[in-house]
């Protein structure tokens, strides 16, 4: 079954970096706005998860600069998505405004997630 899984994650690796989406350009100004809005956000993240792929595809399409956090890889990553997010459970937006912190799974809502705050009347 793990040979499987890793066999399947290259494929799913391969297909993302062959069909990649070229990423939006924006004036400098602008992006310093989005980085600066997204400056206290992380993913918590497999590599090889096609729903982490997803939600990286986004990223790169919109040029949303947010940390990347290996819970596969990391034990410090991984515990904190336990201890604080509750499960290991990936993707996970980890979302820190104003002292407040809060943790987002599934992909399709860290998509929405997203969205709402690039684009408020979507």
């Amino acid at each position: 079954m793990k040979i499987i899984r890793w066999i399947l994650g290259r494929i799913i690796l391969i297909l993302d970096f062959i069909t990649r989406p070229k990423k939006i350009k924006r004036e400098v100004s602008e992006q310093k706005k989005y980085d600066e809005l997204f400056k206290n956000y992380s993913i918590y993240q497999f590599h090889t998860c096609p729903f982490c792929v997803k939600v990286r595809r986004y990223l790169r399409k919109n040029s949303l600069n947010i940390e990347m956090r290996d819970a596969r890889n990391n034990k410090n990553f991984r515990g904190e998505l336990k201890k604080y997010g509750g499960k290991i459970q990936v993707p996970c937006l980890r979302i820190e405004e104003k002292n407040n912190i809060k943790w987002l799974y599934e992909s399709n809502d860290i998509i929405d997630y997203l969205e709402k705050k690039i684009n408020p009347k979507w």
